[in-house]
Order: C-alpha cells, then structure tokens, then sequence
C-alpha cells in the first residue's frame, strides 16, 4: 500500500500531472498563484520527459559510483547480481515468465563477469507467487543466464521484496559458504543504495554498475520529449526516495 501511495504522489509523470490539476483547482480562488503551479508542472513535466532533462536526476545519482576497473584483480569471490521486474506469461518462451528487459541489462553484465572471472554467481529476486503460478525472480534470472547466456548459477535467493532484502538474504547464504567480498551488479543508477545495504550486511562489496545513461553523447534528439526520457526520470526518482528512506533508517 505504501509503495502504491510513492508511486502515485511521488513519481513522475503521475506527480507532476497531479501538480498541474492542483494549479487548476487553485485558479479559482488564487488565479495567479493557480496559473504558476500548472506551469511549473507543465514545464517539469516537459523536461523530465527528455533524455537531456532527466539528466538532471540521473548524472548525480551514476556519479557517486563508476565503472569497474579489472574484475580479475578484485580480489572477489563471487558474483551478486540483483532483481529488477519480470514479464508475465511471455508467448514466446512458451507462457514461461522471463527477467524484464531492466533484468537483462544486469544479467549480460553478470554474465560477461562470470566468463571473465569464472567467479560463482548468485542471483537475487523474490516477489513469487506460488499460487498463481508466478515464480520468483531469481527463478527467471538463473534460467536466462544457463539458457541464454550459457553462464551457471550457483545460489538462488527467492526470498527478498527489495534492495534491503536482496541484501540480507544474499549476505546470509554467501556467508555460509565463506564468501565475504563480492562484484555487485545492478544499474549504476541503484548502486549507490544497493551498496550501502549489502555493506550494511556486512559483506566487503566491489561495485559493478551497468548502464550509465549519463555518459552518452547528447543528441538533438535528447531534447525531444519521449519514454526512455520520463522512464530515466522515473527510475532516477525511485532512488533518490529510495536513498532518502535509507539514510532515515
């Protein structure tokens, strides 16, 4: 419930097409403080629906981490890579839920570290739900990476709803086995807080984002409003909530 409420007052574009229908109510008792609310909506929402605009959200955050140096002189012992979504009953892989296309991102670099280090891998996701027949995330992930990516598994962790949890469940299960430091993927977007809770776990944790968005070439395009725009400004956003509910906690 709470993460419905986020979503739906915090989050771009829903926030912001909120705050222009707020301007528009206001209108009829204070004209121009009503009229000035709708316009900074309006011209948020503008900006943060272009790649160029949601910059703004997204630089800072890829910032506080960078890419990976040398896997192989890490010095870590094994792989963490985290959950993002699944798609449902995907047609063509027969009805079988499959990792999200966020989910993939992750798991060709995850993969990739593997072949390159030969490091054991453990994938992180829950939310299954065994009675609707949905299975849990890490569950898609292990089959994508051994179907598709010819790259093994060794653990599963199908327990966790969220980053604080990925983080909890994984550090018990890579500390039975003797694993203290490990290469941690996810988007460069999430490291920063996906970070924290693993070292908060207490594991010695070795950063390797993907994806950073901020490091292409800007483009006139990236002025133009579209969803890969609002879709970073929206991811961007879930984390710096996600890193303020943190540091409260």
């Amino acid at each position: 419930m709470i993460d419905i409420v986020v979503r739906v007052l915090l989050m771009p574009p829903m926030s912001l097409i909120m705050l222009i229908l707020a301007g528009y109510a206001l209108r009829r008792r204070w004209p121009r403080s009503g009229r000035a609310v709708s316009r900074l909506g309006l011209a948020a929402l503008l900006v943060l629906s272009t790649s160029a605009g949601s910059l703004l959200l997204v630089r800072p955050l890829e910032q506080l981490t960078a890419p990976l140096a040398d896997a192989r002189a890490s010095g870590a012992q094994a792989i963490v890579v985290l959950a993002a979504g699944n798609v449902h009953a995907a047609p063509e892989y027969g009805g079988a839920d499959i990792p999200d296309d966020i989910a993939l991102l992750r798991l060709r670099y995850a993969a990739h570290l593997q072949h390159a280090t030969n490091l054991p891998l453990l994938v992180s996701g829950g939310n299954g739900e065994p009675d609707k027949g949905i299975p849990p995330k890490a569950v898609t992930m292990a089959r994508a990476l051994r179907e598709d990516f010819r790259t093994p598994v060794a653990w599963t962790e199908e327990r966790s709803a969220d980053t604080t949890q990925n983080a909890m469940y994984s550090a018990a299960m890579l500390k039975a086995a003797g694993v203290r430091r490990v290469l941690l993927v996810t988007h460069a977007m999430h490291m920063a807080r996906a970070e924290r809770a693993f070292r908060a776990a207490g594991l010695d944790v070795v950063p390797a984002p993907t994806m950073f968005y901020s490091r292409s070439t800007l483009s006139p395009l990236m002025f133009v409003p579209g969803w890969s725009g609002m879709f970073r400004s929206y991811y961007a956003t879930h984390e710096w909530i996600g890193l303020a509910w943190q540091r409260l906690h």
